[in-house]
């Protein structure tokens, strides 16, 4: 029972360097279990560097990380098995049909009547009437819907999606907001990274702000938007956005970090 009730995701402390370059520098946060997490900054920041770690990908130089109970470094088969990833770029194969990539994965999968696994997949994603078409026809958001739907075969607990809407028109960004969501309210837990303001604020239960390998805050929307007072315009409290939270935090840590380059050693 106390399993159940753990974080779907722990990081304490995570580090990871490239040479010179110190990218991650003792990152903490939890994930918890059916909820939407979002990881917000802006390029270069670490996000994918995190996504690498916590899927096995790239080996933290320090601090620990477990998803599903398992450690990622101890126990990377097992993370492998309970997660899966879906990168900034659609990993569908056009030459195939939407529904041929679905058998596809299931059949590599190893799993039991993959045709009725894909059927039942391009149902949820609003795909059915599209499945016997090549996916080289698809919009960039059907691409991407049926990209998340390939990721999911096998049911995996822990989804990873890594910069979902990156180069998707807003029509097609809310048709994946909208498949995100769907995700959460089954049980899937979702870690997200985006540089996008509005999708955070539209898709996730907690947003942590990564920037320069640091969380500067972490916290729900209404959490983040109370760090800045209300501005007044015209005897009216304005409340803050979160782009003004964003810029505020990460434009303060420049400034400090500014200062502690300039004095002296």
């Amino acid at each position: 029972m106390a399993t159940q009730q753990a974080p779907a995701i722990q990081v304490q402390g995570l580090e990871k360097s490239y040479k010179e370059l110190q990218v991650l520098r003792g990152v903490d946060f939890d994930v918890a279990r059916g909820s939407i997490f979002a990881l917000l900054g802006s390029n270069g920041a670490g996000k994918t560097t995190v996504v690498k770690i916590l899927s096995t990908l790239l080996k933290a130089d320090a601090g620990t990380a477990s998803v599903h109970g398992f450690d990622v470094a101890t126990h990377p088969a097992e993370v492998r098995e309970s997660i899966s990833l879906t990168g900034q770029f659609a990993a569908v194969d056009e030459l195939l049909s939407g529904r041929e990539n679905l058998v596809l994965v299931a059949r590599l999968r190893h799993l039991k009547d993959p045709g009725k696994i894909a059927d039942d997949l391009l149902a949820r994603f609003s795909l059915t009437d599209a499945g016997a078409r090549k996916a080289s026809t698809y919009s960039g958001g059907m691409r991407r819907r049926l990209d998340i739907a390939m990721s999911l075969i096998g049911d995996p607990p822990v989804i990873f999606l890594d910069e979902p809407t990156t180069g998707l028109d807003p029509q097609a960004r809310i048709e994946v907001w909208q498949t995100v969501k769907g995700l959460a309210r089954l049980g899937t837990t979702v870690l997200l990274t985006t540089q996008y303001l509005d999708e955070a604020e539209q898709l996730a239960d907690r947003i942590a702000i990564l920037h320069e390998g640091r969380i500067l805050v972490n916290g729900t929307l209404a959490e983040l938007k109370q760090l800045l007072p209300p501005a007044k315009v015209e005897y009216v409290e304005k409340q803050p956005t979160l782009e003004d939270v964003f810029l505020t935090l990460v434009s303060a840590e420049h400034r400090i970090s500014l200062r502690t380059q300039k004095e002296p050693r």
